[in-house]
């Protein structure tokens, strides 16, 4: 099934102006990690976090109230999802569940006309916490490279190259974005837990999976178009892989929508994540990836024509 039936798009011819365009957006990114940088969860922090639904509409500053009286004035307080359902997080562990039964009666007596149920309790270590923050960043170094060494062998060494400093890209400019929503949205509650670092290596996944099939065709065309000046090779290419490229993201991307949209809170940064990494890395196999190789090898060409 075609999308487009045939295409001629000068993908190449705007390479440059879309470098811009992501150095912009990456260089915001950064500075929005720099200055405010993510909310990580309990996952990587450490501490106790609960997650309770009333039964009607309460006012933080109740629950704040209830939390001071109980000598946890210091502890995190927020809506999640809506004003009836509160998330409640402290650095505190306790022995068992002692921080959490404290809490717990803490609610009791401030809310004795208002039924609650705890959704949601974890407790983390902080050992633990920075273990797991250790362990996220290694497994996404480590894809990158297994990227890098698999592309390379199957095609060429700027192909592999080219792929992971697409993923990179990819990483960086969700990871920025990230930063930038929670900053003006902080209704999201975009913390980076488990789930988001999931969502991370599922995005590179996706992302290198469409950059390989671009460079399947490249290859493939190189042998049936011998002649072909290669800039014109990469744009036929892409155009070629372009039907296929938009039904397969494209309905990534409705799925993920309809995730964010009513999959709920403990799915929101999940989506939101895969949603802006999806869509970043499809404009990243084309404008950075494929754009990349098309640059170096006009460039070793043009060395090779002075040298000869």
């Amino acid at each position: 099934m075609r999308f487009f039936k045939k295409t001629n798009i000068g993908f190449m011819q705007r390479r440059k102006m879309w470098y811009a365009i992501s150095g912009v957006v990456i260089l915001a990114g950064l500075v929005s990690l720099t200055i405010r940088g993510v909310d990580f969860g309990i996952d990587f922090l450490g501490g106790t976090e609960l997650v309770v639904a009333f039964r009607d509409e309460v006012d933080i500053a109740a629950v704040r109230s209830a939390m001071d009286h109980i000598g946890l004035g210091q502890a995190e307080i927020k809506t999640f999802g809506s004003d009836k359902d509160i998330l409640i997080r402290t650095e505190l562990q306790g022995e068992g569940t002692s921080i959490g039964d404290r809490i717990r009666g803490g609610l009791t007596d401030q809310f004795p006309n208002n039924a609650f149920a705890v959704l949601k309790e974890d407790k983390i270590g902080p050992k633990i916490g920075a273990e797991l923050r250790q362990d996220a960043l290694y497994a996404v170094v480590a894809s990158l490279i297994a990227i890098l060494l698999y592309v390379a062998f199957r095609f060429k060494f700027i192909y592999g190259v080219g792929a992971v400093v697409a993923l990179f890209h990819d990483v960086l400019i969700t990871l920025g974005l990230i930063s930038i929503c929670s900053g003006i949205f902080p209704q999201l509650n975009l913390e980076i837990s488990q789930n988001i670092v999931a969502a991370f290596l599922t995005l590179v996944g996706l992302s290198v999976n469409d950059t390989v099939v671009i460079f399947d065709r490249i290859r493939e065309n190189q042998k049936n178009f011998r002649t072909m000046r290669f800039f014109d090779l990469i744009n036929k290419s892409i155009n070629e892989t372009l039907s296929r490229t938009i039904i397969t993201m494209g309905t990534i991307v409705l799925v993920l929508a309809v995730l964010f949209l009513f999959g709920g809170e403990v799915n929101r940064g999940f989506a939101l994540t895969l949603l802006v990494g999806i869509s970043t890395g499809t404009y990243s196999s084309i404008y950075i990836a494929s754009a990349i190789v098309v640059d170096w090898t006009e460039k070793s060409q043009k060395k090779a024509t002075l040298v000869s």
